[in-house]
């Protein structure tokens, strides 16, 4: 497969969400150079903007983003295409990230519309069943037009004796969950960690260490640091701005490198990607470098690259990562993709 390169899949908004894709797009990867060839659209589907794999089974799960949320499982052939082979309503609205547990046996979704989290049992082959729980968030935030009810943004699960985290933007909050396997529930773990009012926590990274993770304020532009203790209790340790470009930032995405070294986070509005140093407790902001586009939504680290879809630009543009530094520098043309928001290598 290396001497063909790998085939990495690009999600987006479609005409249901004001976006101009048509579904789910296929690249070629060159590991090489980093350049990506599109291959077409491999498939038609409403408004795909996450995407996740499963660890062991080539099947790759879409959150379909409408006001009535759908996620949709697909498996993948050698050449990326994709074949459907399930789709299940959220029970949420607008369903923005969805994860996979670590041994394969649940999906995970966040209705952002719905403030809620959704649990779906995966068969062996990775096809989703009926719905298992859904537990939807209460409260609100410190901003009456973005924090008006809870806004679930992301599900992150845990190894070993690590809770879910469900990261939610509406009421600047936390929430540790434990799945328990047998019934598909989640168990919620008090209290719910919370961060500074009108925050609007979007992302989180875990650290490779297992010590440490790193959530990106939506709303306040910052970072936040957290050690994460092995009973799943999360303390803050640090708080730094997401870019030093002036302008409204937004923070998006959110990833430790895989050898723990630099923290990356994508800024909408200034369209940069920051990257910080993570030796001490503080993140210390290295680099910062325009994308191209004003409204990175995403980025992957993918070996020594880095691939960035700017959502209103209409591309995925390409940056090679300097080892010593960290920093990304941009190679290549950009790609042009219709309203990228997820890129899955």
């Amino acid at each position: 497969m290396a001497g063909q390169g790998e085939i990495v899949h690009i999600g987006g908004y479609t005409a249901h969400s004001g976006g101009r894709g048509a579904g789910i797009v296929a690249a070629r990867r060159d590991p090489d150079t980093g350049e990506l060839t599109v291959l077409g659209t491999v498939a038609v589907t409403a408004s795909p903007s996450f995407l996740t794999r499963h660890p062991t089974r080539p099947v790759l799960y879409a959150v379909n983003e409408l006001p009535t949320g759908e996620i949709s499982a697909w498996r993948v052939a050698p050449d990326g295409d994709l074949t459907a082979i399930g789709s299940r309503p959220t029970g949420g609205a607008d369903p923005c990230h969805l994860a996979v547990a670590p041994d394969g046996a649940h999906l995970f979704v966040a209705n952002y519309g719905g403030g809620s989290v959704t649990v779906f049992p995966l068969d062996p082959a990775g096809v989703p069943g009926e719905r298992t729980d859904l537990v939807a968030h209460q409260g609100h935030g410190a901003d009456p037009e973005r924090q008006e009810r809870a806004h679930a943004h992301m599900v992150s699960p845990g190894t070993g004796r690590q809770p879910l985290l469900a990261v939610d933007l509406g009421t600047d909050s936390i929430y540790r969950y434990d799945l328990d396997a047998p019934s598909g529930r989640l168990v919620p773990r008090a209290p719910r960690v919370r961060t500074a009012p009108g925050t609007g926590p979007r992302h989180l990274a875990r650290h490779p260490d297992g010590r440490r993770c790193y959530i990106s304020g939506e709303l306040d532009g910052s970072v936040l640091a957290y050690e994460l203790t092995d009973d799943g209790a999360l303390h803050q340790r640090a708080r730094v701005e997401a870019s030093d470009r002036p302008g409204h930032v937004q923070p998006s995405e959110i990833a430790v490198g895989a050898d723990g070294r630099f923290l990356y986070v994508a800024n909408r509005g200034v369209g940069t990607v920051a990257v910080f140093a993570l030796g001490a407790d503080r993140p210390e902001l290295v680099g910062e470098v325009d994308t191209g586009g004003e409204w990175p939504r995403h980025f992957v680290l993918v070996g020594e690259h880095l691939y960035v879809a700017d959502e209103r630009a209409d591309m995925v543009r390409t940056f090679r990562v300097e080892r010593e530094t960290g920093v990304p520098v941009a190679i290549g043309e950009p790609l042009p993709v219709a309203s990228p928001t997820c890129v899955l290598p």
